[in-house]
């Protein structure tokens, strides 16, 4: 299997992988999503809630801000040594909020969220929380722990995991001028004209779509669009919580526990 990085930044994460087969493309992208663990609020104790929202309601929306998560010096509830539905320092991050409208309304952001550690702290500080008027506070106790996508999509990591076939368009090698209709109708500028030449602008955007070869006018198509058949193109897009990369080593690490665990319950049955 040979990998190769198209890009990469904090949040983002677009990668060719060739020499494979479409089950492990599709099992890492399912991974990524479902069962990756990641921080988020689990339980919310109200304290004093004069605001217009009803407890749940604000509890929910705590539950769906990203935290910053550190998987390295927490553990899972169910991997935990302390077993406790209370959780332990292992296992549990507290986090407070103090809120109040003394002069006039406003918002209450995510980043008053104070952490016990400072470094699982809401991935962006501007999440709106609730809307105080005049007089009105929120004091609250809030619980993270670590989850997986598969319990709720507050625990999923990643807001975009997909994959595609790496694609391979043909075009003409003399000049077109019959229309510009194949450069027009793509909706992702694969395509350009130059020197009265159709060329291949930007090839990891094409999505597949063969519009530009059903609308060429000549018959057979002067433009062909396939693709490779054990090359793909995985796009991570992290909601913070971790580095895309991070989600991408986690996703291999538990498809390669689960598949010992296969190899082990054949054994079983074997004997």
């Amino acid at each position: 299997m040979k990998i190769e990085i198209l890009e990469k930044n904090d949040n983002i994460l677009r990668v060719i992988v060739r020499n494979a087969e479409v089950p492990l493309m599709n099992a890492l992208r399912r991974i990524s999503l479902a069962q990756v663990p990641c921080m988020a609020i689990d339980e919310v104790v109200m304290i004093d809630n004069l605001s217009i929202l009803q407890d749940e309601i604000i509890a929910h929306r705590l539950g769906l801000i990203p935290l910053k998560t550190d998987l390295d010096n927490y553990n899972t509830p169910e991997e935990c040594s302390c077993q406790n539905e209370f959780g332990c320092p292992q296992c549990r991050i507290t986090l407070t909020l103090d809120a109040e409208a003394k002069d006039g309304t406003r918002t209450v952001y995510s980043g008053e969220l104070v952490s016990e550690n400072p470094e699982i702290i809401p991935v962006s500080d501007k999440i709106p929380i609730v809307k105080l008027a005049k007089g009105q506070k929120l004091k609250l106790e809030a619980y993270a722990r670590l989850g997986t996508g598969k319990i709720h999509a507050k625990w999923q990591p990643v807001c975009v995991s997909a994959y595609k076939y790496y694609p391979k368009i043909t075009t003409p090698t003399t000049s077109c001028d019959d229309c510009k209709k194949c450069v027009e109708i793509c909706p992702k500028k694969v395509l350009e004209l130059k020197g009265g030449k159709v060329c291949v602008r930007d090839l990891y955007s094409c999505n597949l779509c063969m519009d530009c070869a059903d609308i060429c006018p000549k018959k057979p198509s002067l433009i062909t669009v396939e693709w490779e058949k054990n090359a793909f193109i995985i796009n991570l897009e992290s909601t913070g919580a971790l580095p895309p990369e991070r989600v991408l080593q986690e996703a291999t690490k538990v498809l390669g526990q689960q598949l010992k665990e296969f190899e082990e319950q054949l054994k079983v049955e074997k004997q």
